[in-house]
């Protein structure tokens, strides 16, 4: 297992699968976004046609919702951003022994159902919520915050919210606290030394964080139809009426294909900006330097200084409370005696709901049916990341850093593309079984986090046992099994367990592809949120928060969580 240029093929099992289950259904949009006609049967041209785009762009509707996307996934990303620094600095100042406690507060959101998220937003803001009981405690008026752009904001900054986070941490808890120190006692108070010293620091970690918060706030419809009530309308949810619904895969593949542009042109801007805040990162000289004068200079400082301590508390708590307390409330919700699970107000304790679920046998069908595919899922990306984590540390090659980009790409692509794409490819080659497409498709979305994870773990082992086993005549195959597999076994557990996550509580894809005879649980709840709001849905939601948690615990024996995310 040295370095060795031949290592590199190892990566190729993990290319091949991104080819067909990823290169193949964008490639699919892409040629359906330039059809001419927008006829269901019609035959395919290989000739260009920029039709759909012309309908998209001369209907008000469509450039309405598409401006209104791009707009709400900037405003998610900067309510992100004020939330995450005091939540990521209070991670980075939490003593070793509370560090997997407070982690916890980041996972347990971040692999928890999207679906479950939302329906604790929706109980955070009926209108007899906790934001109206608060409002009518002070002498206003009850009030209905569903169905608007402020609950759809608040529902995405909810569910977005632990990427910044976990972005920024990663910048922050690497800063040489020494920096700070230095600051400090030269006179500089917290307000100071964030915005001179932390700031300029973590900006290649907002770069980060903006970028994958735009991305996925930018191509989110489940909280936007659930939270939003249909009086939202976002880009993800008309290419979702536009495929599912209305059959018209030609302009459903256009709109895709715009909120993919948008996507890169957006990032593009970010990292632009980002670089020229960060003139040091190449060696140059600042363009600019903002200089206040000193009359007015003092006085801001100090108000800064004497406002900072209240505001970074206050920040700290709500973003807390966003991340945790929507969750309590379906947690508190399964257990009330009101048929509606949007009723916030609580009329009575009872079991029922999880008796409900329990008998179900539609529900523990396809509970089956994510459990499989969750297994299977972590199955098949195991086997090709794990060679490919290899290739990426092990292989001695030019253009290594750029296949490890490339093999990340997923991540950074509309999942809605991908599952519109492998939609209409099932349809074109009927032979493959609906639940191979689901489950290429999740692969391709969970292989890349258990490759980031695998290749940090890979990057650890301690060559010198293996070189000490070869010297003492132990041909590679052994060395694999008795040297290095026990050294990775951790970093495999961890790794699997958090892909089944992922996999188990996919929706936004997953929406896509399944029929009715082959149905996930995720997209169960999903559905029937859609249209009828019965209790058993925060009773399931409630059993999946208690998964997600068992799951970290489960992790945090075999590797403590802020490890976990380190790797």
């Amino acid at each position: 297992m040295n370095s060795s240029p031949r290592a590199g093929w190892l990566a190729l099992p993990y290319g091949l699968w991104l080819l067909a289950a990823f290169a193949a259904p964008l490639g699919a949009v892409a040629l359906l976004s330039v059809q001419e006609s927008s006829e269901m049967f019609a035959p395919l041209s290989l000739l260009p046609s920029g039709a759909q785009y012309a309908e998209l762009l001369g209907d008000r509707f469509y450039v309405r919702v598409f401006l209104n996307t791009i707009w709400l996934g900037l405003g998610v990303a900067a309510a992100s951003t004020f939330l995450a620094y005091p939540l990521a600095l209070w991670l980075t100042r939490l003593p070793p022994r509370w560090k997997p406690v407070g982690f916890a507060v980041v996972l347990v959101p971040l692999l928890t159902n999207v679906v479950v998220r939302s329906l604790g937003i929706i109980l955070l803001l009926a209108p007899r919520g906790i934001v109206s009981g608060i409002g009518q405690f002070f002498g206003l008026p009850p009030s209905n915050l569903l169905f608007g752009w402020f609950a759809v904001g608040l529902a995405l900054t909810q569910v977005f919210l632990p990427y910044m986070v976990l972005a920024l941490y990663d910048v922050l808890d690497g800063q040489d606290k020494r920096l700070e120190e230095a600051a400090a006692g030269l006179g500089a108070g917290p307000a100071m030394r964030f915005l001179r010293v932390i700031l300029p620091l973590s900006l290649p970690g907002l770069r980060a964080g903006l970028t994958v918060t735009f991305l996925m706030a930018s191509t989110a419809y489940v909280s936007a139809t659930l939270v939003g009530g249909r009086k939202v309308w976002v880009s993800g949810m008309v290419v979702l009426k536009e495929g599912m619904e209305i059959l018209n895969y030609p302009l459903a593949a256009a709109l895709a294909m715009m909120m993919l542009g948008a996507s890169v042109v957006v990032t593009i801007l970010i990292g632009r900006a980002i670089g020229f805040l960060t003139p040091w990162v190449t060696g140059r000289a600042p363009r600019f330097r903002l200089s206040l004068p000193p009359g007015l200079r003092r006085p801001l400082v100090a108000v800064a200084e004497a406002a900072a301590p209240v505001v970074s508390r206050f920040l700290l708590a709500l973003a807390i409370g966003v991340l945790i307390f929507p969750l309590l409330l379906v947690a508190v919700a399964s257990v009330n005696d009101s048929p509606q699970a949007t009723v916030a107000q609580f009329v009575g304790f009872t079991w029922k709901w999880y008796g409900m679920v329990l008998q179900n046998e539609r529900y523990l069908s396809d509970a089956w049916v994510s459990v499989k595919l969750a297994l299977a899922c972590v199955a098949i990306s195991l086997a090709i990341a794990l060679p490919a984590s290899f290739a990426l540390v092990r292989a001695g090659f030019r253009g290594r850093e750029v296949l490890g980009a490339a093999l990340m790409l997923p991540l950074a692509l509309p999942g809605i593309a991908i599952g519109l794409g492998m939609l209409r490819l099932l349809q074109w080659f009927t032979a493959l079984p609906p639940f191979m497409g689901v489950l290429a498709v999740h692969v391709v979305l969970v292989a890349p986090f258990m490759l980031a994870l695998l290749r940090a773990s890979v990057a650890g082992l301690d060559r010198t046992l293996e070189e000490a086993a070869s010297g003492l005549g132990a041909p590679p195959a052994r060395v694999f099994r008795k040297v290095i597999l026990p050294q990775l076994g951790p970093g495999i557990a961890v790794a699997c367990v958090i892909g089944f996550l992922l996999s188990f509580g996919e929706v936004t894809v997953t929406a896509f592809l399944t029929t009715a005879r082959l149905q996930t649980l995720p997209v169960r709840i999903y559905a029937e949120s859609t249209f009828s709001l019965e209790n058993t849905v925060n009773a399931i939601s409630t059993i999946f928060i208690l998964m997600t948690v068992a799951m970290l615990i489960l992790v945090n024996r075999f590797m403590p969580l802020d490890r976990v995310w380190k790797r």
